[in-house]
């Protein structure tokens, strides 16, 4: 199973990076500007694709709850 490209886009944007680079498309670690971020990223990467796809739900639903909650405040 592989993110869609939604979940891609909010990763990017949690991350502080951009598609291009979640995606492998350049190799400037710059874009990511917190270092434990970027270890999180790599350690969920190597993960089993099941695991992965875990991660991921978890994190789009954390993050739909969070935008709702920061919407309603």
């Amino acid at each position: 199973m592989k993110p869609t490209f939604d979940v891609v886009q909010r990763l990017a944007e949690v991350l502080a990076t951009t598609v291009r680079y979640l995606l492998g498309k350049t190799d400037d670690k710059d874009f990511l500007k917190d270092p434990a971020m970027l270890k999180r990223l790599n350690d969920i990467t190597h993960l089993p694709e099941f695991d992965k796809a875990h991660i991921l739900y978890t994190i789009d639903h954390l993050l739909a709850f969070i935008k709702t909650r920061l919407t309603y405040a």
